[in-house]
């Protein structure tokens, strides 16, 4: 029994086994994106067991809670760059369906500027958010705390993600800027034809 070519492949298998990052660091940021969201798993996890505690053995613990809101905190931030990786922020697109492949070559160009834009004010922001939740007012190294009575680092960690978040995304969006800058508008029109078929699947 013969095996069928590549060739001859099913073409919506052809576009499947496509993905939608853009670059290598995409995809290794949707892999890791995998893993991240066990996260959310491990936090439903522990949480049943304080359920079972407190309610059932009238126990409840000090670090359930705090250690559910920093996972899913922590999960949220690397949503950003994972979002970017994958091509599944939400945007409306009526304009650039019906634009052509040179305008939609300048599009996006226009598109990964300002995101690249947006990515770089925000992690500037965000370094100045952890310096303060990471250094106290003499400069020293010191992380800010819950206050609470179990007290673990948890806010400055967050701050600390969501920095790495943001400039992992101002590197994705800079090599998404050199990439469309690169592109040529036939280098646009395969693109567009295999992403349409994927979202009328």
């Amino acid at each position: 029994m013969t095996q069928p070519s590549p060739d001859n492949r099913d073409p919506v298998e052809q576009t499947e086994t496509l993905g939608p990052e853009r670059t290598a660091l995409d995809r290794l940021v949707a892999r890791g994106a995998h893993g991240a969201a066990w996260l959310v798993l491990i936090a439903m996890g522990i949480s049943v067991v304080e359920v079972f505690l407190r309610y059932g053995f009238n126990n409840p613990t000090s670090w359930v809670h705090e250690s559910v809101i920093f996972l899913v905190a922590v999960t949220f931030a690397l949503g950003g760059p994972a979002a970017l990786a994958r091509n599944s922020h939400i945007r409306v697109k009526v304009l650039y369906d019906s634009a052509g492949p040179r305008l939609t070559c300048w599009m996006d160009r226009f598109n990964d500027l300002v995101t690249l834009g947006f990515c770089l004010a925000m992690s500037y922001a965000a370094f100045h958010m952890f310096w303060r939740a990471s250094h106290n007012p003499f400069g020293e190294w010191q992380l800010e705390r819950s206050g609470t009575s179990w007290n673990p680092p948890f806010p400055a960690l967050v701050k600390g993600m969501i920095l790495f978040a943001l400039a992992l995304m101002t590197l994705q969006a800079l090599l998404h800027l050199v990439q469309s800058i690169r592109a040529r508008p036939a280098d646009h029109e395969p693109a567009d034809h295999e992403s349409t078929d994927r979202e009328t699947r």
